[in-house]
């Protein structure tokens, strides 16, 4: 006799009995996933939905991806685990991939198994190679759930302690749609950015070990920078001796179109680039890459016991080989303008739309109260009613931001046309349902 199977209802009661209740979940009844292929994933209950977010931006060349999996099971077959104790051929193969894949003259590699490992590393070699202490980050920025990815992260969402890493100051965001200054680009002449030199003068010794950017915020609400903004910003730290630490965690992997790193769309060179998520398709790896010169500046021990991963890094290496051998980078961007402009036109069809930003197949659309005369209140109720009318119509998306009032939409890099189409149908219809 064959099991029964669980439903939706039984799985999301044994999830919010054992785990942590802080594990937040979408819905009013959240969607219990049970298998996925390509851009769909399927419920418990037998419900097929359009995935546009990815496990957060994380399922980069879709569910169940034929490369992916052979490769995984193949080398399950070989080798498991051993860790970065041992040299094995799936993480040589990773390192020499992304070094060469790396913007700028980066060399070495360090693996670890997640985003928040990949940024605690880069800040701490970032203080090792220049002997300091402070570090700039952003507000409304987002780098993880450890201490100090907390004094990183500017969300009180995420931070939960009050004791924090006091050697982190937080510089205004390039959040143009709600300028800290009431200013508007190109004429305020960048002064988020200018502002960052009266911070290192007025909070720190004068001496910072660097700067951490991400150059699309993606937990902060997608906030994206205006052009020459983060060259601005950068040349301001590096005045007074800090590094660039590039935080490619959400945006890397070609998820903004045309290019591997957001990064490059700026035409910059950073010091050191973390990246974890998209990397592996969903399996578990981050990485550091920098400079010999920075990398040398570790001078104690350093292992990684599921950095070395073999599994996770063949799941990387055939990623990336999925990634470049299908021309997904020029699927992202040909795919990201088809939604963007589908957006945009929604913007001037639902006054609730008050922005929509960012590049590629990383696309948000903030929902206020108030557009377009008003003063630009978040409308956490309508992202909420939105959240509910697409899953409704079985399109899975995203929120974010400060407020809570942003929708992230990221489908994987191999999204197709009709599958942007409807998804573009289905968000229409739901902001017709929605705006009742």
């Amino acid at each position: 006799m064959s099991e029964k199977k669980p439903s939706n209802a039984e799985v999301t009661a044994r999830f919010k009995q054992y785990l942590f209740p802080s594990n937040a979940t979408y819905y009013a009844e959240p969607v219990a996933l049970e298998s996925g292929k390509g851009s769909y994933v399927q419920d418990h209950d037998g419900n097929r939905y359009l995935d546009f977010f990815g496990g957060i931006l994380t399922v980069s060349v879709g569910h169940a991806n034929e490369n992916v999996n052979a490769a995984v099971r193949a080398q399950i077959e070989r080798l498991g685990h051993v860790s970065t104790m041992y040299p094995t051929l799936p993480v040589a193969d990773l390192a020499e991939k992304l070094v060469k894949l790396a913007p700028g003259k980066l060399e070495k590699v360090f693996f670890c198994a997640s985003g928040t490992e990949a940024d605690e590393t880069a800040v701490a070699l970032a203080q090792a190679h220049t002997g300091r202490q402070e570090l700039i980050a952003l507000r409304h920025g987002y780098s993880g759930r450890s201490m100090l990815a907390q004094s990183l992260t500017a969300n009180f969402k995420f931070r939960i302690v009050p004791s924090q890493v006091a050697a982190v100051k937080h510089a205004h965001a390039p959040y143009c749609y709600r300028c800290p200054f009431g200013l508007k680009f190109p004429s305020c002449a960048l002064k988020c950015a200018q502002d960052i030199e009266e911070l290192i003068q007025t909070t720190t010794t004068g001496q910072v070990a660097g700067i951490i950017l991400e150059p699309i915020l993606g937990v902060g609400g997608f906030v994206t920078p205006p052009p020459g903004w983060m060259k601005l910003a950068v040349d301001i730290v590096k005045k007074y001796g800090g590094i660039f630490i590039c935080d490619e965690v959400q945006t890397g992997f070609g998820r903004t179109g045309g290019k591997m790193w957001a990064v490059e769309h700026e035409g910059l060179e950073p010091d050191v680039v973390t990246m974890a998520k998209g990397i592996a398709n969903g399996y578990p790896v981050s990485a550091v890459v920098t400079t010999a010169a920075i990398a040398d500046a570790w001078k104690g021990g350093n292992i990684s016991t599921f950095g070395g991963n073999t599994i996770s890094c063949t799941a990387a290496n055939a990623t990336i080989d999925t990634i470049m051998g299908d021309k997904l980078l020029e699927n992202g961007a040909a795919m990201g303008s088809l939604l963007r402009a589908g957006l945009d036109a929604m913007k001037t069809k639902y006054k609730m739309i008050g922005d929509v930003r960012g590049r590629g197949l990383m696309q948000g659309m903030e929902l206020v109260k108030d557009e377009p005369a008003g003063d630009r209140t978040p409308d956490v109720e309508a992202t909420a009613r939105l959240l509910e009318e697409t899953k409704k119509r079985r399109l899975l998306i995203g929120r974010g931001g400060l407020y809570g009032n942003v929708l992230r939409v990221a489908p994987a890099l191999n999204v197709s046309r009709g599958e942007v189409a409807d998804s573009l149908e289905i968000l229409d219809d739901s902001f017709a349902a929605a705006s009742h």
